[in-house]
């Protein structure tokens, strides 16, 4: 198969590009090296097999039809490429928008116009569903938990909030609606937070591998809230794992959207996540607390159900599992990190 990654110098693209370089398939990444660690990642690939590699931006639809002329015959087109930071939204929209969602139009028109159409998957995001405001939130010592519900399904709402969300949300429209008018099989992933090996984690994305680089280096942690913020993660091998059952079932995913998280039986609190470093390292973590960040939600957690139906996936790997891999990879890869 011949496999077109965006993004595929980034955390969760050379995870991605990993597995597929391994399994045989012809690989192709595009990367515009704009991200932290992007470099490095592509360096680490190099060490793993044969794939092709082009500099390019989403946003220059020149440059990408260029690309897309030379690889008339793509098979799947996995589409992580974005500007991944709510907070980065705020301070410039416009980047945001041309990124998120020009970008991937420009992304669709090339795919719908090869001769055969490509599978296409994209990721998205729980902001797409807003901050949650109608359901009652109960808060507990250590984290915010949902009163009438246990998780969030894919028949929630659309609420798109922040200029990120509004991005990713129209995105992840265009996906779908590409798939209903114009026959593309398109799939998207509606993600919450996932972490593991090769994520460079910083301040403003990223935040359990951003934790764990703080606390094992010995640095301050600003928590922007109370804390007691929750999410469901999700760890890297689960998710490519997910990539490969969405491909090799086109007839299952093509047009659909998942919720696709660690679900309810694998959640953090920020400061659950803290109380853990503490005790795994055996050391003091300072913390430093801030105001609450726009666009931040208290809690959100995914209803994987409807993945796990359509397509038989569901997570192998556990929190305290997950969270202990990647602490350990921090812990023998430190001299990577600035």
């Amino acid at each position: 198969m011949k496999i077109l990654i965006t993004g595929g110098a980034g955390f969760i693209g050379c995870n991605t590009a990993k597995r597929f370089i391994e399994d045989g398939h012809e690989v192709i990444l595009l990367d515009n090296l704009s991200r932290k660690g992007a470099e490095k990642n592509l360096d680490w690939l190099k060490a793993i097999g044969k794939f092709e590699f082009h500099k390019v931006d989403i946003r220059d639809f020149d440059q990408l039809k260029k690309l897309f002329t030379r690889h008339i015959n793509l098979d799947a087109i996995f589409h992580f490429a974005a500007q991944v930071a709510v907070t980065t939204s705020f301070e410039d929209p416009r980047q945001d928008l041309e990124v998120n969602l020009l970008g991937t139009l420009n992304i669709l028109e090339l795919a719908r116009n090869l001769k055969n159409l490509p599978f296409l998957l994209y990721t998205s995001t729980n902001k797409v569903y807003g901050d949650l405001e109608e359901y009652k939130i109960v808060e507990t010592r250590k984290r915010y938990k949902f009163q009438n519900t246990n998780a969030i399904s894919e028949s929630q709402p659309l609420n798109f909030h922040s200029p990120y969300g509004c991005s990713k949300g129209g995105a992840d429209q265009y996906v779908l609606d590409y798939a209903r008018y114009f026959g593309l099989p398109t799939c998207v992933f509606r993600m919450s937070c996932i972490y593991g090996s090769r994520q460079f984690g910083i301040e403003d994305q990223g935040w359990v591998a951003w934790f764990i680089i703080a606390a094992t280096k010995k640095r301050p942690i600003t928590i922007y809230g109370s804390g007691k913020q929750t999410r469901d993660v999700l760890y890297i091998d689960d998710l490519v794992d997910a990539f490969v059952l969405a491909f090799k079932n086109t007839e299952k995913s093509k047009g659909q959207a998942f919720n696709v998280g660690g679900g309810e039986k694998n959640t953090w609190s920020l400061l659950e996540l803290i109380e853990f470093l503490r005790k795994k390292l055996d050391a003091k973590i300072e913390l430093k607390f801030d105001k609450t960040r726009p666009g931040d939600q208290k809690i959100y957690i995914s209803d994987i159900s409807k993945i796990k139906n359509v397509l038989g996936w569901e997570p192998t790997i556990g929190t305290t599992k997950g969270t202990t891999m990647l602490l350990n990879w921090v812990k023998s890869n430190l001299k990577i990190f600035p």
